[in-house]
């Protein structure tokens, strides 16, 4: 069988990616990308995550530009780039021009222009400055409005539902190491949303107010033209450490949780045929999804449980309720309840949401009619007396945290994530984990003490709430929105599912369900017409497989969290058993290799999927339960992922 390139094993795509230049400044760096700027620093330390000049559709989606000439100018103590650029489609273009000026005095501007020929529809276009989270979350920070008033504010600790900043000319705030960092904005007016909302790690200031009508037109002869200028001052400490990892085992925090898969009637034929495959996995439950937008009816619910059955999985139902009208919604949930009565009342938990929830209200916007929430949750339990009933949003923590349930109408709260609404390049997607604890402090208050799950959630967006569809992704690229994401299939989309699972086992979720059996979410190769390089001839097993099955061999054991920030390039969890020995299930975050040192013990075994080891695993569901002697430090591949046993 031949070997898959290293690209695929990591990243399920060959898609080139051009890695980002440094740009040196004296004690100023920032990385160009793309024509954007990402991890400003001064003396090594972080001072924006970001600043972007982007051009976004009228789904949200924001454009690759292709960027026509290019020029960078560097020198000791200074450093420039030119740009030109297009981000376009079939139907429309928009062309812009961009200047970028650093200095090490601790200066740094960056200049945007741009005009369409014949039109231009589009939700957002112009400049997003990211501030980092780690460090800066609660921390104060000075308000400059557009007529000059001054004010002084803090960045929000829990997520913020809605803008904490608005009207904003300029942002001065302190980093962690104390330096003073000025951002001014000019050309627009610019507001702030907190993107943790969505697991970005950051808050993102953007231009145009979302109060203002989008999408809308950028007409011929009209001028986009705006600067951005970040003034620094003090010192700082050090960078990002890739060096050695110690991991330990924190305090106990109660038992790990089940996981879980999703289900959509269109994956049901495959996900039978691999039954025994997604048995040896064990998930504890499986979510059902019924729509009947999609023509969903009995028959699909037949086959859905037929796969539960299948794999020895409980049955979760995930309700979409199409009526607006009270009574007329009433009806739709006990006809979905006799259907359910009929098939032997099979579901255990019943989740529920109108589907007029499932598209986003912007800020200001007026909420879609919607049956009355406690009602729709009292008749949910009525149609379906055995089951505990679970409410929230179908799609992301934004709409939870926008549009909160009445909790004491339910059994269990519940919501997804998406790490690629904003962006869908590979650091972005991981760097979403510095945001899972925000997510679970907000969500822990938004639950008031009922129990809360979260997902199915994957990388690749199931559903879109912010346009009218996820992208399709014929091209197999990594980008915002993808329906079919690459790195489902390889290395890094295990690292990121451990990731995930682990964060929100380790947050309190009573119950964390991830991605789904085959198709696009899947943990198993079955065929598909879009393109999955090397499984669409050899099949198997993709490596978030294993992930997923060692985190659910764990269920029930004592829980401890790893002694490592949510920054770190480790993330991971650790389970003790009666014995007294520990089991690590960890990975590597990053594309460069990492060196972990387990703390002191009699023994230590280990088991390690990693690109070399991708052929055996996909055709091996037991692939890490071949553990061998190992020494205490472990060096882990690019995104490999690591099951260590030691005993005390």
């Amino acid at each position: 069988m031949p070997q898959p390139s290293r690209e695929i094993a990591l990243y399920g795509t060959e898609e080139v990616v051009a890695p980002p230049q440094l740009l040196t400044a004296g004690d100023l760096t920032a990385e160009l990308e793309t024509g954007n700027l990402r991890y400003i620093r001064w003396q090594g330390e972080e001072i924006l995550r970001a600043v972007s000049f982007i051009v976004r559709d009228r789904d949200w989606g924001t454009y690759n530009p292709e960027i026509t000439e290019m020029a960078v100018d560097e020198c000791d103590d200074s450093f420039a780039v030119t740009l030109k650029a297009v981000a376009k489609d079939s139907e429309q273009s928009f062309a812009y021009e961009a200047r970028i000026e650093g200095s090490g005095t601790g200066k740094l501007t960056f200049h945007g222009a741009g005009r369409t020929k014949g039109g231009f529809f589009t939700n957002r276009t112009g400049f997003v400055i990211l501030h980092p989270i780690d460090g800066v979350s609660g921390a104060p920070v000075t308000i400059e409005h557009t007529n000059g008033d001054i004010v002084e504010s803090a960045f929000p600790e829990i997520i913020d539902p809605v803008q904490p900043m608005m009207d904003l000319r300029a942002l001065t705030h302190r980093t962690p190491n104390g330096i003073l960092v000025r951002t001014s904005m000019e050309g627009d007016t610019y507001e702030m949303e907190d993107q943790r909302n969505w697991t970005d790690a950051s808050y993102k200031t953007y231009v145009r107010p979302l109060a203002l009508p989008w999408p809308y037109k950028i007409r011929p002869g009209d001028e986009i033209n705006q600067t951005i200028t970040v003034e620094i001052s003090g010192s700082a400490g050090k960078g990002k450490d890739f060096g050695k990892v110690p991991l330990s085992a924190g305090d106990a925090l109660g038992s790990v949780p089940p996981i879980g898969l999703g289900l959509r009637p269109e994956d049901t034929v495959t996900a039978l045929v691999s039954a025994d495959t997604l048995r040896a996995l064990n998930p504890s439950y499986l979510v059902l999804h019924h729509d009947p937008r999609s023509g969903h009816d009995q028959a699909t619910l037949s086959a859905m449980l037929e796969v539960s059955r299948a794999i020895s999985a409980e049955s979760w139902l995930e309700l979409v309720v199409v009526n607006t009208d009270d009574a007329q919604a009433e009806k739709e949930i006990l006809a979905v309840g006799e259907m359910a009565a009929t098939l032997g009342s099979p579901f255990e938990t019943v989740i529920v949401s109108p589907a007029s929830d499932m598209k986003c209200t912007l800020p200001g916007s007026v909420w879609p009619e919607t049956p009355d929430a406690t009602n729709l949750y009292k008749v949910t339990r009525k149609a379906f007396p055995k089951a505990r009933i679970g409410g929230g949003m179908f799609s992301y923590f934004t709409e939870l945290n926008r549009k909160r349930p009445p909790t004491d109408s339910l059994d269990l709260v519940s919501f997804t994530t998406s790490p690629t609404v904003h962006a869908g390049d590979d650091r972005s997607v991981m760097e979403t984990r510095e945001a899972h604890f925000s997510i679970i402090k907000s969500v822990t208050e938004i639950s008031s003490g009922v129990p809360w799950a979260v997902g199915p959630s994957a990388i690749g967006m199931r559903d879109n709430p912010y346009g009218s569809a996820t992208k399709e992704n014929p091209e197999n690229i990594r980008q915002a929105m993808n329906w079919n994401d690459p790195r489902q299939r390889g290395l890094m989309g295990a690292a990121w599912t451990l990731g995930y699972a682990a964060d929100f086992a380790i947050g309190g979720a009573a119950a964390v369900a991830m991605g789904g059996c085959t198709g696009p979410f899947g943990v198993v190769a079955s065929s598909a017409a879009y393109p999955q390089p090397w499984f669409d001839d050899h099949g198997g097993l993709y490596p978030v497989f294993h992930a997923l099955r060692g985190l659910a061999r764990l269920k029930g054991r004592t829980m401890h969290s790893l002694e490592v920030p949510a920054s770190a390039v480790i993330s991971g969890l650790a389970a003790r058993s009666t014995n007294g020995s520990t089991t690590y299930w960890i990975a590597n975050t990053e594309p460069e290799p990492v060196t972990v040192q387990i703390a002191e013990s009699e023994s230590v075994e280990v088991a390690v999927l990693s690109a070399a080891g991708f052929i055996e695993a996909a055709a091996s569901f037991d692939f890490m339960d071949r553990l061998v002697p190992h020494s205490n430090m472990i060096t882990l591949d690019a995104f490999a992922i690591a099951r260590i046993e030691t005993k005390a």
